[in-house]
């Protein structure tokens, strides 16, 4: 289900916390296109994160520290990585009022990105919102093999870690089922979101902001 507002309406970032509470999340038609819609699918992707499951190799990627991984260092690139066309993606659907949007988003908190380095470039990452103990992942990118999988990987060890309860995907590319990525109900989808925003809020940073792969699947490993 989508619905549109034109380039007028104001949208906040705090509307847009308000919009991802009720379970609804904005897209724009291209980079180009100035305005937004609000889509709520049908069948939402969700990564149970006591199912997350990592194939050997990358495994065997992630304990070699072949990236460095940081979180919330450079958001703004991140995101300017996610908005970037890639292989096999001329277009993206991140235009300027997201990227606006998001950055607020980020100074109050409620946004984070995870970075993925290597000889001190930056060759891939991911951004998503916290609210509650939900994180609702927006985009992700590489400019090398397994990065964004590596970013993946830090991710959810760190919302295991800070005690996050759902992971949204939005959707569910082949990718991310590889992953554990599963399809649910709209219906079942705002019982676990009702569930996860009241109470007592996940903490994102509760590791250090850079942690080792191997800490990263020991606490992966840890999780019931």
């Amino acid at each position: 289900m989508t619905s549109r507002e034109s380039a007028a309406s104001e949208i906040t970032p705090e509307v847009l916390l308000r919009a991802y509470a009720c379970g609804i999340f904005p897209m724009a038609e291209s980079a180009g296109d100035p305005t937004l819609f609000w889509v709520e699918p049908e069948l939402r992707g969700v990564i149970p994160l006591e199912g997350f499951r990592i194939a050997s190799r990358l495994a065997r990627t992630v304990r070699s520290d072949a990236f460095s991984v940081t979180v919330d260092t450079a958001f703004k690139a991140v995101i300017a990585g996610c908005a970037a066309p890639q292989p096999g993606r001329d277009d993206t659907w991140i235009n300027k009022r997201i990227r606006d949007l998001y950055l607020g988003l980020f100074e109050l908190g409620h946004c984070h990105s995870v970075e993925v380095w290597q000889d001190g470039d930056l060759v891939g990452g991911l951004y998503g919102v916290s609210l509650g103990r939900a994180f609702f992942g927006e985009s992700m990118f590489h400019r090398a093999r397994d990065a964004s999988k590596v970013a993946l990987v830090h991710l959810v060890a760190r919302l295991i870690s800070g005690g996050f309860e759902l992971l949204d995907t939005q959707y569910v590319t082949e990718h991310l089922r590889s992953f554990g990525a599963v399809e649910i109900s709209r219906r079942r989808y705002r019982a676990l979101l009702d569930k996860a925003i009241v109470g007592e809020p996940a903490e994102f940073m509760r590791l250090q902001p850079s942690i080792s792969g191997a800490e990263a699947l020991a606490i992966i490993a840890r999780s019931p």
